[in-house]
């Protein structure tokens, strides 16, 4: 992924985005990559709050949202607010199209979302989200 474009609330050059991130971090949010299924700190985790971006710390998701996917990777069914995230078609996978979801606020990488799996949730939507994307603001 490049730079961020004006198009962002939070614009930063690639070189102050390697700086401010950790190597792992930079690798998804910056670059689109995926952390190892069941290696994240929060896949599992039941703690109530709101996930903020890592990168810039916009308020992304809420642990209301959260639910036991068992797939690997943190699962929502939906985010915080409607513009909090934005959506990409990423045809990276051939045969496999998919939807890449983005921080709308610094356009981080953070995960994709699926839909129509058969999952029990109110918008049988399935966001897919590398917990090395967010960080986990408890509320109790």
């Amino acid at each position: 992924m490049e730079s961020t474009g004006s198009q962002y609330d939070v614009t930063k050059t690639d070189e102050q985005w390697r700086s401010e991130l950790s190597p792992d971090e930079y690798s998804v949010l910056r670059q689109a990559g995926t952390e190892r299924p069941f290696t994240g700190e929060y896949t599992d985790t039941e703690t109530e709050g709101v996930y903020a971006c890592r990168a810039c710390g916009v308020e992304l998701f809420t642990s209301q949202t959260k639910f036991a996917s068992h797939c690997g990777w943190p699962s929502f069914y939906s985010p915080l607010a409607g513009d909090s995230v934005e959506y990409i078609q990423d045809d990276s996978l051939p045969g496999r199209p998919r939807v890449e979801v983005r921080c709308a606020s610094c356009g981080s990488h953070l995960g994709h979302v699926f839909e129509g799996e058969g999952y029990d949730t109110p918008t049988d939507q399935r966001y897919c989200i590398n917990s090395i994307a967010m960080t986990l603001r408890p509320t109790t």
